[in-house]
């Protein structure tokens, strides 16, 4: 694999850093990174063993790979250099909002640009990231970006026009799923339980259910009629939540997110 040179060094870098490492796509030498004006590249560092460039010609001389991972809004005001910098080299983004219209100002000489929308769980490798290119990639280009994205958890190839909707889903899905997860936990304790028991009881009832799901690979209606009997407690649990129209709120809630994704990404 080329060197991969991260332009960031915040929590999505260090999580594919982690992940390329654990998995052995890459050795501690094939990475470098470039951070502000924080500690956070000495912190990856130390935990990781990658190199740490002092300069923007030291981080990009002999990488083949550029992982842009620094916060959104510096895109605007990114070093002019690098333009030249990045001739002939693979732009990969995971600037949230950033279209690659935008990343193709600044990145103009580079061979292709990937624009990239991963989640929170990728920082344990548990995350899902959408993704797609400027053209299309040659066969080594795209394996080298299925590999380098694996390294967050599993992903799918969208058209960019799909980014919003997936923003709205997976990007900003995970803090429903903590909301829901605060909202059994919270029942529990309306119901009787102690706290902590509620909270183990509400986490491991949707980790489970999510591996379960996952494993079967069938509609989710299916194994939800698995555990409701005619007239018993889940179907009770589950009328009232049709009652509430909890599919209609789950549904403006992914659309709420959607639009203000379009919205924000007007300038993107």
């Amino acid at each position: 694999m080329h060197k991969i040179a991260f332009l960031g060094s915040g929590n999505m870098a260090g999580a594919i850093v982690d992940g390329l490492l654990a998995k052995k796509a890459a050795e501690p030498g094939d990475l470098v990174c470039l951070g502000g004006d924080d500690d956070t590249a000495a912190k990856l560092q130390a935990r990781t063993g990658i190199a740490v460039a002092k300069t923007l010609d030291e981080l990009l001389g002999e990488a083949g790979t550029l992982v842009v991972a620094f916060k959104p809004q510096h895109l605007s005001s990114a070093d002019p250099r690098l333009t030249g910098l990045t001739e002939g080299k693979l732009v990969v983004s995971i600037l949230a909002g950033k279209k690659i219209a935008s990343l193709t100002r600044v990145f103009s000489r580079a061979r292709n640009i990937v624009r990239t929308m991963p989640n929170t769980p990728g920082q344990i490798g548990a995350g899902i990231t959408a993704w797609c290119s400027h053209a299309p990639l040659n066969p080594v280009d795209h394996s080298g970006v299925e590999t380098l994205l694996r390294a967050l958890g599993d992903i799918v190839e969208v058209p960019e026009s799909d980014l919003d909707a997936v923003t709205g889903l997976s990007g900003s899905g995970p803090a429903y799923v903590f909301e829901f997860a605060a909202a059994l936990r919270d029942a529990g304790i309306a119901a009787g339980l102690a706290k902590p028991v509620a909270e183990k009881l509400a986490v491991e009832t949707l980790l489970g259910s999510a591996r379960l799901l996952a494993r079967k690979q069938i509609d989710p209606e299916i194994l939800r009629d698995q555990v409701t009997s005619p007239n018993g407690t889940t179907f009770a649990g589950l009328q009232c939540m049709k009652s509430r129209d909890f599919r209609g709120i789950i549904k403006q809630t992914v659309l709420a997110a959607t639009a203000r994704s379009k919205e924000l990404s007007q300038d993107g």
